[in-house]
């Protein structure tokens, strides 16, 4: 049953990571571990990579989850229906809404509080923050698999491994590589920097994919699915969708 919210209601996520999903009829078979009252990330992952149907591996979450959401992190509550929540997410920001990514998750994966306890601040740097330094936290997940919508220190995608390498640092940028450049200054090429951002895209297309500058067409990024993340020559495909060079400007 549909219970829409009277007036903005706020939560924060309990358990270590859950799954910002499309719609609560999203999940697969295998996800069954990851929508558990209590989820299993690492478990999750596991089953997503041993599977042999490609639906339920990793490949098969396209279209399915759009993000994740950690422990602690507050959302606003939409609208309940039955076991789920729809909510929107204030610290990963979107243009689709202006509160925050939109998504819904399980209900038992979330806490209530009243606006007295709740803050959707994030806590700023105490001081300027260099791209440098943000891209050395981003190394820190080198090797790591990409998975499509992951935003925790397990799971990443591309926009998501920008995402949370900047917002370790206290610095809010958006969830997704066209929002993202869009918040973005531009660079000229060949003007870029280590820590500004490469965005690619297909003619006529959306950008599909971001990555850190680590030196002239050298990018530190999560390729894809089936891939890990690594800092490498962009391939010639990458050089022919190169569509923009961003430069965040809150860092220096």
């Amino acid at each position: 049953m549909h219970e829409p919210t009277a007036s903005p209601q706020l939560a924060t996520v309990v358990p270590p990571v859950t799954v910002l999903w499309r719609d609560p009829t999203s999940p697969r078979a295998v996800d069954g571990v990851i929508t558990a009252d209590v989820p299993d990330h690492a478990q999750w992952l596991h089953d997503m990579d041993v599977a042999t149907d490609r639906a339920q591996g990793r490949w098969g979450l396209d279209d399915r989850i759009d993000s994740q959401v950690v422990q602690g992190e507050p959302v606003i509550i939409v609208e309940r229906h039955d076991d789920w929540t729809r909510v929107v997410c204030p610290w990963q920001p979107n243009k689709g809404d202006a509160r925050g990514y939109p998504g819904w998750v399980r209900t038992a994966h979330l806490q209530t509080c009243d606006e007295r306890t709740a803050s959707f601040d994030r806590v700023g740097a105490a001081g300027p923050v260099t791209r440098s330094e943000v891209v050395e936290t981003a190394r820190q997940y080198l090797g790591l698999p990409y998975l499509w919508g992951g935003v925790s220190a397990t799971a990443l995608d591309c926009s998501g491994l920008v995402h949370i390498a900047c917002r370790a640092h206290g610095i809010m940028v958006p969830r997704d590589g066209d929002d993202q450049a869009a918040a973005c200054d531009p660079v000229q090429q060949g003007e870029e920097q280590l820590g500004d951002l490469y965005f690619f895209a297909h003619p006529g297309k959306t950008i599909h994919h971001v990555g850190f500058v680590t030196g002239p067409r050298l990018m530190l990024h999560a390729p894809g699915t089936g891939t890990g993340i690594v800092d490498e020559p962009m391939r010639p495909d990458r050089v022919e969708t190169l569509v923009a060079i961003g430069r965040i400007p809150t860092l220096s």
